[in-house]
């Protein structure tokens, strides 16, 4: 255990030398979101101030969006997926083979690791536009709502680090996996509600979805923030969030072992 807080504590130093990237990629990254809390004001200006689009008032709305900037900065895979194929493809994986080390839980150490500069590097600018918009801002019904709302994010993040861990084994296999990748992030930005909330979605798609991971990325723990889900739809959500942590983690396990018998086999 004590490998892997030594592996911690290089990997928060590693990030903290890339403090200025983490805090550009923060203020940048709320254009968009302001592009997109002007488009709903716009929409809901043209329907009353008490209209509802779904489910939603534009209090709700704003607060959506808000919520969903902070679930994707606390899980959002960054480069990971890039830095693991590329240490398949340029046989870095070699070091780890040789030693008493997990590559699974080395980068999943070092994922978390990032997470924790960028919360810390985003905070401050993050908190001052939430100020400004204090006045939609929601908050939890009560402390467990929170405290749910907490232990879905970490689902959350373990689901799309193991995901983004398994789509990165496919360097095993062919020479380079952006393309791929590229494909199953342009799906999941829209599936799992990253875009607009899921459930002002046609109802038969909406089942559709429930079928794939994806709205257990995002959708899911801010529907718990908001107060959208509770009672059996809460347990049941979690169950099922915790059913797909566990297939995608058995996923990129299967992956790696297939993909270092056939590395060892062509002489990796």
């Amino acid at each position: 255990m004590k490998k892997y807080w030594r592996v911690i504590n290089i990997g928060i130093q590693n990030h903290l030398a890339y403090r200025f990237n983490f805090l550009a990629r923060t203020l940048f990254g709320l254009i968009p979101l302001m592009a997109m809390l002007m488009l709903w004001r716009t929409i809901y200006a043209g329907k009353g101030a008490d209209a509802l689009v779904g489910a939603y008032t534009l209090a709700e709305m704003i607060s959506y969006y808000l919520v969903v900037t902070v679930v994707s900065a606390l899980t959002m895979v960054s480069d990971d997926d890039w830095q693991i194929a590329a240490d398949i493809r340029d046989g870095n994986i070699n070091h780890f083979l040789a030693k008493p080390i997990d590559y699974l839980a080395y980068r999943l150490c070092l994922f978390f690791c990032g997470r924790l500069v960028y919360l810390a590097v985003a905070a401050l600018p993050l908190a001052g536009f939430f100020w400004l918009l204090r006045d939609y801002l929601q908050w939890p019904a009560n402390a467990a709502t929170l405290g749910w709302f907490g232990l879905s994010v970490v689902l959350t993040a373990l689901l799309q680090f193991f995901i983004s861990y398994a789509l990165a084994m496919l360097a095993f296999w062919v020479l380079e996996v952006s393309t791929f990748i590229f494909i199953v992030y342009a799906f999941e930005y829209i599936a799992s509600g990253n875009l607009f909330p899921l459930d002002i979605l046609p109802p038969a798609l909406q089942r559709v979805l429930t079928f794939t991971p994806f709205p257990y990325e995002l959708f899911f723990p801010v529907s718990i923030y908001l107060g959208k889900v509770s009672g059996t739809a809460l347990w049941q959500g979690l169950g099922l969030q915790l059913g797909w942590v566990v297939v995608a983690y058995g996923a990129a396990r299967w992956a790696w072992h297939r993909g270092i018998r056939r590395y060892s086999a062509v002489g990796g």
